[in-house]
């Protein structure tokens, strides 16, 4: 009786062993925890994550947000790994960036789209826009190629190629009203607006200019747009725990009723 006794108590202590030594939890991965620093420009991408900093705490992940009002920094910074990852972009921008910068740049999920829009404080329609009208259109090759191509089919200039998302003023082949066009900063148009005739603004510029898309646009591009924002990160981290996390935090159901009832049209879900 006393060998019985013996043997189960060198199972029971094994038992515990292996208890012990068993797999954490499956709602808390190891390395799921500590700070995520993510880059965002203010208006959607910074609200949207901190809709996300609750879902994201039960994990223990922080989540901190800075701002940027460029769309430059945002990449360095996480190259230079002085942030993890950032949240404002389009894969065009992304493949245009990091062949110029030679940056090694990753996406990781779509998130969202912001159709870009045709604005102007002194005409009402797209008729209206006389010829010889100043057009400003952002300077960025991706974004001036987008708004080009959203400028040909609202009609008012005529494209060589209207599949290049690269196109540029030098690919115009059609101008029937002689639009002249200024090339400058994306930030930079909502404040120049009253000194243009139109100018081309994504989405993000114009809900922090408090332009409302929906009813100020002249033209603006439909929901099947295909430039959709991505979450980036670097290659040595893409892989990262809290890099995981986030994407799946930044398209869950929560964040779809978040956008399509705070936007309400300006800004479209992806997933």
């Amino acid at each position: 009786m006393l060998k019985i006794d013996r043997r189960l108590l060198v199972l029971a202590a094994a038992a515990a062993a292996l208890a012990a030594c068993g797999p954490k939890p499956a709602d808390k991965p190891a390395g799921a925890g500590g700070t995520l620093t993510v880059a965002a420009t203010a208006v959607p991408h910074a609200e949207i994550l901190e809709q996300i900093k609750p879902l994201l705490a039960k994990q223990g992940i922080t989540l901190q947000v800075k701002v940027f009002n460029d769309y430059v920094q945002p990449n360095l910074q996480v190259d230079q790994k002085q942030l993890d990852a950032n949240y404002f972009q389009t894969l065009p921008y992304l493949d245009e960036f990091n062949k110029d910068r030679g940056t090694r740049l990753v996406p990781i999920v779509g998130v969202h789209i912001e159709p870009l829009g045709a604005y102007s404080a002194k005409y009402r329609t797209t008729a209206d826009i006389p010829s010889g009208a100043t057009v400003g259109i952002p300077n960025e090759a991706s974004n001036g190629g987008r708004a080009l191509l959203l400028l040909a089919k609202s009609g008012l200039i005529t494209l060589k190629d209207t599949t290049n998302p690269l196109s540029t003023v030098k690919d115009i082949i059609g101008n029937p009203k002689g639009l002249k066009f200024k090339e400058l900063e994306s930030a930079t148009l909502p404040r120049v607006l009253n000194q243009l005739d139109l100018a081309l603004i994504n989405t993000n510029y114009a809900l922090d200019a408090k332009l409302n898309p929906a009813k100020d646009a002249l033209f603006i591009e439909d929901s099947k747009s295909p430039y959709v924002n991505y979450l980036v990160a670097r290659e040595d981290n893409k892989d990262d725990p809290r890099i995981k996390a986030l994407a799946a935090a930044l398209t869950s159901p929560q964040v779809k009723t978040y956008i399509d009832g705070a936007y309400k049209g300006a800004v479209v879900p992806a997933f």
